[in-house]
């Protein structure tokens, strides 16, 4: 069955390659949440990729996210928690 409403998806090669993060900080106003995805290798954090997105779409990526973490654990098994970190960058 077709989806009528889908589009097709281009993707330029620097973002296809993806960015690698080991550390994510999270800022939100009223208006949007903020998603700062980190490198942290120190003596230094740089920052890979900035996401930006309305609340209501943030409710939507919670739940895909949810939803993908219990599918890979109902194939693979129980993910651990990871340790927090134990230095994070300067806010």
């Amino acid at each position: 069955m077709s989806d009528e409403r889908s589009i097709p998806i281009k993707i330029a090669d620097e973002i296809l390659r993806g960015a690698y993060a080991n550390q994510m900080v999270v800022r939100h106003t009223r208006e949007e949440f903020v998603l700062d995805f980190l490198s942290v290798f120190p003596p230094e954090a740089v920052v890979n990729a900035r996401v930006i997105v309305s609340p209501g779409h943030m409710k939507r990526i919670l739940r895909a996210l949810e939803d993908n973490v219990l599918k890979y654990e109902s194939a693979h098994g129980r993910i651990a928690d990871a340790e927090p970190p134990t230095a994070g960058p300067a806010n």
